[in-house]
């Protein structure tokens, strides 16, 4: 399968998982070892401040913190996107990247446009993913560098699926609990 490192992966209804319901994952490196990714609208209570105050050079420390995955909960990660993308730590596509935190809290933050603080990744092992994908668990998209950084998290599944259009206009309007329908 061609890498996803750089795509949406929207949450198909059918999954449950609380973690992942309603879920869209910023696919960040995917290879025959698995992938990794950050879920973009799950904002936490948490602002960087009260988190990780040591970031306030890096970005805003009355950003939320933005819960990733999962994977690694106390790990913290910081997506960007650079004026330079050659002082990215990782670069993902484009401009966006991750910053190179032990560099950027000793030596100062590169030139950053926008940021997001995630707590966690996503994570899939060999073939997690793919066997996913083969049950319809997820909807591939070309990743909208706006969504990644939307002032809008809570409302981003919804408007993701609708800018796809087609049958995933509907999905896109189904209730958070179609039992209360």
């Amino acid at each position: 399968m061609e890498s996803l490192a750089g795509q949406f992966l929207i949450a198909s209804p059918s999954i449950l998982d609380p973690n992942f319901h309603r879920a869209v994952v910023f696919v960040t490196a995917h290879s025959d070892e698995g992938a990794v990714g950050v879920i973009l609208n799950r904002r936490s209570d948490a602002t960087v401040g009260d988190a990780v105050p040591q970031l306030g050079s890096v970005t805003d420390l009355t950003d939320a913190v933005f819960v990733g995955g999962p994977v690694n909960p106390e790990g913290v990660a910081v997506l960007a996107e650079f004026h330079d993308p050659d002082q990215a730590g990782v670069v993902v596509i484009e401009d966006i990247g991750f910053v190179a935190l032990d560099d950027a809290l000793e030596e100062g933050a590169p030139e950053l446009e926008r940021t997001r603080v995630f707590a966690g990744v996503a994570g899939w092992g060999p073939d997690q993913l793919e066997d996913e994908l083969e049950r319809d668990d997820w909807i591939i998209e070309r990743a909208d560098l706006d969504d990644i950084f939307t002032e809008d998290p809570d409302g981003l599944w919804s408007a993701v699926l609708r800018r796809k259009g087609g049958e995933y206009e509907l999905v896109s309007r189904m209730p958070v609990d179609p039992s209360l329908n």
